[in-house]
């Protein structure tokens, strides 16, 4: 599968390279994202929700886990399983439903649910590079791999 590395020099960098996965983005994707505390989650999502044309705020569900975004046609899961203390919490809290259908998936800590999700198309993995961020995007489905081929180079 594909995978393609990209060093963004802040935030709205990121936000830019989110959005431009979110452009192309199927119905149905779900796209994990890995990173320690603070390296910018939270701030690929918002890219990603902006670019579908999401105008509130964005904040990390990390006490409610899943935060739904209703994008025209297009429904929206955020998760933030930071606080998820088994796996199993996340079944007991209908998790699986969220998956199943067009809705499109961003899970953020999802090595929480091991074992309770499904597979990812993408593994978008933030680490801090300086002041600004290495962000490494991995395609794991064909439906990923067309995503990421998609994204122009030039783009960002």
């Amino acid at each position: 599968m594909i995978r393609r590395e990209f060093y963004l020099a802040d935030a709205a960098a990121q936000e830019k390279l989110a959005a431009e996965l979110a452009r192309h983005c199927p119905a149905g994707a779900v796209i994990f994202l890995q990173g320690e505390l603070g390296a910018g989650k939270t701030t690929f999502v918002r890219g990603f929700l902006r670019a579908l044309g999401y105008k509130g705020v964005v904040k990390s569900p990390t006490y409610t886990l899943v935060e739904p975004y209703e994008l025209g046609e297009r429904q929206v899961y955020h998760f933030d399983l930071y606080r998820l203390g088994d796996p199993e919490e996340l079944e007991y809290a209908g998790g699986r439903d969220y998956f199943e259908g067009e809705s499109v998936c961003l899970v953020e800590w999802p090595e929480k649910a091991a074992g309770f999700l499904p597979q990812a198309d993408i593994v978008c993995e933030i680490h801090y590079a300086g002041t600004g961020r290495q962000l490494s995007l991995q395609a794991l489905t064909a439906k990923g791999s067309s995503m990421l081929q998609a994204i122009p180079e030039e783009s960002l």
